[in-house]
């Protein structure tokens, strides 16, 4: 498992842009199957899912916080383990 803070959020978000850009180019294609398969590919990869995870968690910050306790956002701790929550699907 990984620290919330030793994660190279650059690198994640390149991956998670070149596999979007991939949709898009089968997309543009016409290429339907290798869409989906990609697409499923984007859905159960944890990369997607750590900075989704972080988008809620840490960059949105602006409006009410998204948990329903209104307490302050999660530790890293939690973090990880959210990103973490169903990986094995």
């Amino acid at each position: 498992m990984y620290e919330w803070s030793d994660i190279n959020w650059r690198k994640l978000e390149r991956n998670v842009f070149k596999l979007q850009k991939r949709i898009y180019q089968a997309s543009n294609r016409g290429d339907v199957k290798l869409v989906r398969k990609l697409q499923k590919l984007l859905i159960s990869s944890w990369t997607a899912r750590a900075l989704s995870v972080r988008r809620v968690t840490q960059d949105n910050q602006g409006g009410e916080p998204p948990l329903p306790e209104n307490s302050l956002s999660p530790s890293p701790h939690k973090r990880v383990s959210h990103s973490a929550y169903n990986s094995s699907k």
